[in-house]
């Protein structure tokens, strides 16, 4: 199995706290954002390798913070503002340009904070067959919801609708960014690209391939933050702040 760290966004709603800082490498908790998601991937002991995709801008600092980690390989996508990124799928596509597409694939985004197992989810996503999976959770919120994507599945949990950012959701489970593909489903994602889908959102692959393949949804407890805005990162920073016996801080700052 391959892993890849989705790290080439640009982050525009967190700045100006990430014009020289990607924030997948803002501290969380005393510790880097990328490390929380590395220690879930490491987890699964199918995972041979992490890639972990960036863009032209900060992928000298994650070089550097790879140096401090086995088995952890960056790439970079070449781009240098958030008007030429490739998008989320589109950095899936480049990577396995680069490491093939022969393999079942785990995808994370490298804001994506949970504190659920990755070996659960790849023992769920085993017992499934041809198929591919991604992690779900209720989120409780009709609003906050609106944000995210939300699904809806049949009795045996098998996505039979997906909806990105829903204006009017009928329920309040949420799709997260941690997605397994098998690898009979890999090569599609070179295919949706071909059509001319969006590249940005990783989500919207699962709303295409959902009906060419069975793909099902692991619902998980406990906590999930996505790191979108300010808010959202200053709660998640104070959450595993308190977890670790560090003082809370009432704002965020890089460095403290």
């Amino acid at each position: 199995m391959k892993a890849i760290i989705l790290a080439g966004g640009y982050a525009t709603r967190l700045r100006p706290l990430t014009d020289d800082v990607s924030k997948c490498l803002l501290p969380i908790g005393g510790r880097p954002m990328v490390d929380w998601i590395l220690d879930r991937v490491q987890e699964v002991a199918d995972v041979e390798r992490v890639h972990v995709v960036t863009n032209a801008r900060f992928a000298g600092d994650f070089r550097r913070w790879a140096e401090g980690h086995e088995g952890v390989e960056v790439h970079d996508d070449g781009t240098l503002t958030n008007d030429d990124r490739l998008g989320a799928i589109g950095d899936i596509a480049f990577t396995l340009d680069a490491i093939g597409r022969d393999d079942d694939l785990l995808v994370v985004a490298g804001d994506n904070l949970f504190d659920y197992s990755l070996r659960d989810l790849v023992a769920f996503w085993r017992e499934k067959g041809v198929a591919s999976a991604v992690a779900v959770h209720d989120v409780g919120d009709p609003e906050l919801v609106k944000r995210y994507s939300t699904v809806e599945l049949d009795r045996d949990g098998r996505i039979v609708g997906f909806e990105e950012k829903p204006e009017a959701p009928t329920s309040t489970l949420a799709a997260t960014a941690t997605y397994l593909y098998h690898r009979a489903h890999v090569p599609l994602l070179g295919r949706y690209l071909e059509e001319g889908h969006p590249p940005d959102q990783p989500g919207r692959f699962i709303a295409w391939l959902h009906s060419r393949a069975p793909v099902y949804a692991f619902p998980f407890e406990g906590t999930w933050a996505d790191i979108g805005d300010p808010a959202q990162l200053l709660e998640a920073d104070n959450r595993l702040r308190r977890l670790h016996g560090l003082p809370e801080r009432t704002e965020y700052a890089v460095g403290t």
